[in-house]
C-alpha cells in the first residue's frame, strides 16, 4: 500500500496560529531530518485522520508533497485531542533511500484459532509483544510481520529468533536478544483435562 499526502508550507507559527489552522480544517505539522532544514507545514485534517486509522500508515514510507515537491518520509509522531477525534499535530522524518532506518513494525498473528494449545487444550493466546523494532533500508520496510501460531501448544512460545524476517530486515535489540512474542497459556483454573490430571494429586 502506498500513501501520498499533500501539504503546504506554514509561515505562521505558535499556539494562536495552530488554533486558526485547526478551525480552518487543517493540521499543523513539521518535517525534519536529512540534509534539509526543518519545515513547518499544514495538511488537510480529515485526510490525516483517515490515514491514521490505517495500520500500514504508521509503518510505511510515505510520499509527502509539499507545494508540488515530493519527498519520502516516515510518520514519527502524532498528537490527538484527549477525547475528540481531532488531530492536533503531526511529525514526519525525511528518509534517504541509501540510509538504514529504525522503525517499529506491527505483528500480524495468524492461525490462533487452529493452534493445538487453543483448539485442543482450550488454552489462551498471550501476547508479550505487538510490534518489533527493526532496521532496514526504506525499500525493504515491511508494513507488518506475520507470526504463525498454527503449531503452538499450551506452554509453548514464539521468540523473535523463531521468525523468518523479510529480506534486508534485522531485529534491533534493546537489551533482550531473543524476547518472547506470543505464548499459549492454560486457562485460569486449567482445562478439564488438566483438572482431571491434577485431581489425584490433590
Amino acid at each position: 500500500m502506498t500513501f501520498e499526502l499533500k501539504a503546504q508550507k506554514r509561515n505562521d507559527q505558535g499556539t494562536g496560529a495552530s488554533r486558526r489552522l485547526r478551525r480552518a480544517g487543517t493540521v499543523p505539522g513539521i518535517v525534519y531530518g536529512g540534509a534539509g532544514a526543518a519545515e513547518a507545514i499544514e495538511l488537510d485534517h480529515n485526510t490525516i485522520l483517515l490515514n491514521l486509522r490505517k495500520e500500514a500508515f504508521h509503518a510505511s514510507v510515505l510520499t509527502l508533497d509539499i507545494d508540488g515537491k515530493q519527498q519520502p518520509v516516515l510518520l514519527r509522531d502524532n498528537q490527538m485531542h484527549p477525547y475528540k477525534a481531532i488531530v492536533l499535530h503531526v511529525d514526519f522524518q525525511r528518509v534517504d533511500a541509501n540510509q538504514k532506518l529504525h522503525q517499529k513494525v506491527p505483528f500480524h498473528f495468524v492461525n490462533a484459532d487452529v493452534a493445538p494449545g487453543v483448539k485442543l487444550s482450550g488454552g489462551l493466546v498471550s501476547h508479550a509483544l505487538n510490534e518489533l523494532d527493526i532496521s532496514c533500508l526504506p525499500a525493504n520496510l515491511p508494513a507488518f510481520i506475520e507470526v504463525d501460531l498454527k503449531d503452538l501448544k499450551v506452554g509453548q512460545s514464539i521468540h523473535v529468533k523463531d521468525l523468518t524476517l523479510p529480506k534486508g530486515v534485522t531485529f534491533v535489540s534493546h537489551g533482550q536478544d531473543n524476547p518472547v512474542i506470543v505464548s499459549v497459556v492454560a486457562k485460569k483454573g486449567g482445562s478439564d483435562e488438566v483438572a482431571a490430571e491434577a485431581a489425584p494429586a490433590a
